[in-house]
């Protein structure tokens, strides 16, 4: 029985992550349960086994983005820029390996189809991500390790339009993580303050 209901969990995450796909490629209008079914292999009617409507599954898809997003986060426990570091490189690789996300969040046709909670808890992940990086970057200006010649209100959003632009990277994973590294040096070049030497805030593994 356990089995049973740990193969029903893998489908529903693989239909889910298959409707992302589709969203990402192909845009919000393109999601329907025939299109999803040819995604998968399956038969429609296969798919109402796992999702009792539509909006059932894109209630989950929503679930998947918060949790995709939720993991990118870095401990609080960090230095501000040690995390913020750590957040652009989780966020871009996160969003990059799962394109329909971006979609999501910045498609306002999407937005509009969901059920009114879908939208809102997407609003919300749209606004922790503007807190967190304006609360990493006001913490690295006390510091003294950014620079606070500029408002952290105007430097937050440099920083999510670069986690944007890398996750729509074309670049496969390897090459986009190269392309991670380079532009990362470049934003906290741009972004520490002068008196603080343009260097990783993380040791380079031997």
């Amino acid at each position: 029985m356990g089995e049973l209901r740990r193969t029903s969990g893998d489908r529903q995450l693989q239909l889910t992550d298959a409707a992302l796909h589709i969203i990402a490629t192909k845009g919000i209008a393109a999601l329907s349960t025939r299109s999803l079914a040819a995604q998968v292999g399956l038969s429609t009617g296969a798919i109402f086994k796992h999702f009792a409507s539509l909006d059932a599954l894109l209630d989950a898809v929503v679930a998947r983005v918060e949790t995709l997003l939720e993991s990118t986060y870095s401990p609080p426990t960090l230095p501000p820029v040690e995390r913020l570091e750590r957040f652009v490189e989780a966020r871009s690789t996160a969003v990059g390996n799962q394109l329909g996300i971006l979609r999501l969040v910045l498609s306002e046709q999407f937005l509009l189809a969901l059920p009114k909670s879908g939208s809102a808890r997407l609003a919300a992940c749209v606004q922790k991500t503007r807190a967190f990086v304006l609360e990493c970057v006001r913490k690295g200006q006390d510091t003294g390790e950014l620079r606070s010649d500029l408002p952290a209100e105007t430097l937050a959003p440099i920083v999510m339009g670069t986690v944007q632009m890398l996750a729509l990277s074309p670049s496969k994973a390897r090459q986009r993580d190269a392309e991670a590294r380079a532009v990362l040096g470049s934003l906290l070049a741009l972004l520490r303050s002068p008196a603080v030497a343009p260097t990783s805030s993380r040791k380079s593994s031997p």
